[in-house]
């Protein structure tokens, strides 16, 4: 089980801090890439691919699921050209939210903050499982 790196999306601070560290407890190798609001997030990714993106929805600027959008229309365009997959991590207990995050194919989870060991050892397997 591993990645190689990891983009964390989320406006807050000290999440982006939590995120930090539970990832280096859990491997101190992943390779961490923090924006503070999808706008930032999209561009990086124009740069750089990591491994899977961990989205927060509520933000300024961008938030996720505009992030989700721009990301299924200009990044997710098949099974040739492989995108990074989005687990999604936020503070929203509505189903409603759940249920629109996960109508996109690329979005493998729906955690709710904070961001814990057993959900990176999941992730970890949805990679895996996605390279063979």
């Amino acid at each position: 089980m591993t990645i190689g790196s990891l983009l964390i999306i989320d406006d807050d601070e000290t999440d982006l801090f939590i995120c930090g560290y539970t990832i280096q407890r859990f491997d101190p190798d992943i390779k961490v890439v923090q924006a503070l609001n999808g706008r930032e997030g999209l561009d990086l990714l124009r740069r750089e691919r990591p491994d899977a993106i961990i989205l927060d929805i509520n933000m300024p600027v961008m938030n996720g699921f505009e992030f989700l959008e721009t990301y299924a229309r200009d990044f997710a365009r098949g099974a040739d050209d492989p995108v990074p997959l989005v687990v999604m991590l936020t503070s929203s207990h509505l189903g409603a939210d759940r249920e629109k995050a996960l109508q996109y194919d690329f979005v493998k989870r729906y955690f709710e903050k904070p961001l814990t060991q057993d959900n990176l050892k999941a992730l970890a397997g949805i990679i895996e499982t996605g390279r063979h």
